[in-house]
């Protein structure tokens, strides 16, 4: 059985093309900067030489047209045509209070998830998207929803709960959801399976930072709480999204700059974060280039950055009294290794020691602490799409 996994992004897009008989990946790709300059798609067929695809794409409609293009393209393609894909597993960002697990897709589906736009406006929108895209062009083929918010559904009410009225949580559902479950799943799996140890004996902080960022506390293999919240724009700064802020900034900038909810909500998750910070970029790659050639700003953001995801670290080592081991992943943890040192430099105090040497690498599966570090540092490169295949073969 050949699964497609589609794993869309604020600005990227993932795809794996994968034989769930022998979990061989048959294509992997990522198109990447979508709706800015410099957009490009990077087609790998293992074995092969990658091929990188520069064309303009505007939306993730575009660059879905792409990839389907590259996987049955004569000389770098990964099968004959369309037809030997049997099923195609989608990321979805927030299913609400509506799905605690993954579901096949129908219409009934898609309506709910038009209704959880409002919670993610930045993702499932272009989660939606490459749905319809593929019910266009593969008419027939069926299709699984893995949600982001599924693996935190284990987060105890004193975690989710707001101090807000609490008829607002049993009318409307306005709690903690958290995002990236899928990922923090994955790599806290891992980092157990990389120490030699048993999950449900250990307790591990992951780090999935990219353009879209956020923290799990994980003990015994369940997640007991994580930064993002009600929607994706809650805990860390992001790319573009702001993260935590005093609440009586948003109506104090409304009055001010004469901003409607949707002029608010596009200021906070589209013109904030780091790309706020520094009017430098969305993309960490250009903010640090920007850094070293002496921008301030995007030196400022880059702090920010990192301060918060220090003091998430410390915070939820403070919950689960104690961690065995700090995990970074996605774009930013996997390939930056001045912005690991600079988020465990001064938590000497609670037994973390970077190897410098074993922290220079990019993307692979490594133990960057030193060997008498107490908590252990780990690059887990994330594999959501396999988690997604899985359960697509699992539900198909």
């Amino acid at each position: 059985m050949k699964v497609l996994v589609i794993n869309c992004g604020s600005s990227s897009l993932k795809y794996q093309l994968i034989d769930m008989e022998n979990e061989n990946v048959l294509a992997i790709g990522l198109a990447e900067r979508i709706g800015i300059e410099g957009a490009r798609v990077k087609h790998e067929i293992p074995g092969m030489d990658k091929v990188v695809i520069e064309q303009p794409m505007k939306d993730h409609k575009d660059a879905l047209k792409i990839v389907l293009d590259a996987l049955v393209d004569e000389k770098h393609g990964a099968i004959k045509e369309l037809k030997e894909i049997n099923a195609v597993g989608h990321r979805v960002v927030h299913g609400g209070e509506k799905f605690s697990g993954s579901v096949v897709i129908d219409d009934e589906v898609i309506k709910a998830l038009e209704e959880c736009v409002e919670l993610a406006p930045l993702h499932n929108p272009p989660n939606l998207i490459g749905i319809r895209a593929i019910a266009e062009l593969m008419p027939g083929v069926p299709m699984v929803g893995v949600f982001d918010t599924a693996f935190h559904q284990t987060m105890p009410s004193s975690s989710y709960i707001y101090p807000l009225p609490y008829e607002l949580y049993e009318k409307y559902g306005i709690r903690k959801y958290g995002f990236h479950g899928t990922s923090h799943r994955y790599v806290s799996a891992r980092t157990a399976d990389i120490l030699g140890k048993d999950m449900n004996e250990l307790k591990i902080i992951t780090c999935h930072l990219g353009n879209g960022a956020s923290l799990a506390a994980i003990e015994n293999g369940k997640s007991i709480d994580t930064s993002m919240g009600f929607t994706p724009l809650e805990g860390l700064a992001m790319g573009t999204r702001c993260g935590d802020i005093d609440p009586a900034i948003v109506t104090f900038i409304m009055e001010k700059e004469n901003l409607d909810i949707a002029g608010i909500n596009n200021l906070m998750n589209k013109k904030s974060g780091v790309f706020g910070i520094s009017g430098v970029s969305s993309d960490f790659r250009d903010i640090e280039q920007a850094a070293e050639d002496g921008n301030e700003r995007a030196q400022l953001a880059l702090e920010k950055f990192d301060i918060r995801v220090k003091k998430y670290i410390a915070a939820y080592a403070a919950v689960m009294g104690g961690v065995d081991a700090i995990v970074f992943t996605a774009g930013l943890g996997e390939n930056s290794a001045s912005n690991r040192e600079k988020i465990c430099e001064g938590l000497e105090f609670m037994g973390v020691k970077i190897d410098k040497e074993k922290n220079n690498v990019r993307g692979k599966e490594v133990v960057v602490s030193t060997d008498d570090s107490r908590v252990k540092v780990l690059v887990v490169p994330t594999n959501e799409e396999l988690m997604i295949a899985k359960d697509t073969v699992g539900l198909v």
